[in-house]
């Protein structure tokens, strides 16, 4: 950790109590600063509280008081609370430094940084980078970090200069970066999403290309050149340009061809050799193999890693098998996108669990084809439930049920089930209408698939 001393002595206001915020205050207090943590819930975690109070940070909870901006100097923002908070727009207004967790990560990271950004494959690709980089590895030690779930002030804390910290960096984070200088940036795609805080696309597509801002031509920028948004941000960057490709747009860095993954012409692995499945899967791997071959790791320790990589919690995860039914936990498909690509990784009927937040969708007519082609039967429910089963409708879905949420939906989905079907939890909607992450929604999913079998067979 790089021993900075712009915070010597400084008053810091971090807003948010989070994993986050309490690694950041714990940051700060080490580099000398006088830390107040703000948090607008009136029922903290009291050992959180203990903690930070016990070395020193100021605890206020309830709201968010504008006096606590006096004699701050810099705001450490949780990326989640919106510029427009009252507390937020004052500090702006009074020309205070607004940051997020990465920024002031980056400020003491010994380690080279990967940034990875995107709008789906953000986490799958974080992980197959690390473990990547991290196979056979003979000096130091590759992070995953970020929106992962891991803060990066947390690794940036312990990682050396013989380290890499693979971070996951959302458009809400990077809202809040100004030094932050990943040597590899890597973007996985760009679709609609997150309008509903961002109040444009263009401003959400403008949060993410953040990430390219302070790189130099000693860079690398990793980019879906399928995407053709994504492909745009080439012309704005000053690193140099490694695409992947998985509908043969390019060979120039990698790519997939006739089933096969290259990276520049060597063979890495075959498609169908990869640990998970789905196309946006080899797409996650194509920009894995593109960063991993950057940093010099060779082609056999790659292939090693996708062959035995088994998927991340809560994005398209492999659950069980009962009664030749295969149960997937895709409770990260919180947009449209990346349900499709879910759909599209298998061959087998699907009896698809879907619905969620209403984020001001008219219908989800985008589905319609992938529905007709893969789903048998529909379970729905949350905010978005009519309007998913209207999209099934049209698609000629014969055995459509609506339900309360994702844990009633599992007796429903194995009842319309058949021997050989896929169940699939991909609700192409985020989960804050019933449930506060969608970790917990899929957490909750797992378990009603394991009381359901439980019951099946003490019933046996």
């Amino acid at each position: 950790m790089k021993n900075i001393s712009s915070y010597q002595n400084k008053q810091v206001l971090v807003i948010g109590m989070g994993k986050s915020g309490v690694n950041s205050a714990k940051l700060l207090v080490k580099l000398g600063a006088q830390v107040i943590v703000n948090d607008k819930t009136d029922q903290p975690n009291q050992s959180q509280v203990d903690e930070l109070k016990k070395i020193g940070v100021k605890v206020v909870t309830g709201s968010h008081p504008l006096e606590l901006l006096d004699g701050t100097t810099t705001v450490v923002k949780n990326p989640v609370v919106p510029y427009d908070n009252l507390l937020v727009a004052k500090a702006i207004e009074e020309k205070i430094p607004v940051i997020t967790e990465p920024e002031l990560a980056y400020q003491v990271l010994d380690a080279t940084m990967i940034g990875i950004t995107g709008t789906n494959g953000k986490t799958t690709t974080t992980t197959m980078i690390t473990e990547m980089l991290n196979r056979n590895r003979s000096k130091g030690k590759a992070y995953a970090a970020g929106n992962i779930g891991i803060p990066t002030t947390q690794i940036a804390q312990q990682a050396t200069a013989d380290d890499v910290m693979v971070t996951e960096l959302s458009s809400f984070q990077l809202m809040g970066i100004k030094t932050l200088h990943p040597h590899i940036a890597v973007l996985t795609n760009i679709y609609e999403a997150h309008t509903d805080w961002h109040g444009s696309h263009a401003n959400y597509v403008n949060a993410k290309m953040r990430i390219l801002m302070n790189q130099t031509a000693d860079d690398y920028f990793v980019v879906n050149w399928d995407n053709e948004e994504a492909r745009q941000f080439s012309k704005h960057t000053q690193a140099t340009v490694v695409p992947f490709s998985r509908e043969d747009q390019t060979e120039a860095g990698a790519y997939e061809k006739d089933g096969v993954l290259y990276f520049k012409g060597e063979k890495i692995i075959d498609a169908d050799q990869i640990g998970v499945p789905g196309s946006h899967n080899v797409e996650n791997a194509l920009a894995a193999i593109a960063a991993a071959k950057l940093m010099g790791q060779s082609a056999e320790n790659i292939k090693e890693v996708l062959q035995q990589f088994t998927g991340v919690r809560h994005r398209m995860q492999y659950v069980t098998t009962f009664n030749e039914r295969k149960f997937y936990n895709d409770s990260k498909a919180t947009d449209i996108e990346a349900t499709q690509k879910a759909l599209d990784g298998f061959n087998q009927p699907v009896v698809l669990l879907a619905g969620g937040l209403d984020r001001g969708f008219n219908k989800f007519d985008r589905l319609v084809p992938y529905f007709k082609k893969h789903v048998r039967a529909l379970v729905v429910f949350g905010e978005t439930a009519d309007l998913m089963a209207d999209a099934g409708k049209q698609a000629g879905i014969k055995e459509i049920v609506k339900t309360e949420n994702a844990v009633t939906a599992v007796p429903e989905a194995y009842r319309l089930s058949k021997p050989g079907d896929v169940i699939l939890l991909s609700p192409a909607c985020a989960s804050w209408d019933q449930w506060p992450t969608f970790e917990v929604r899929g957490d909750q999913y797992i378990k009603a698939v394991e009381d359901l079998i439980k019951k099946m067979e003490e019933a046996k």
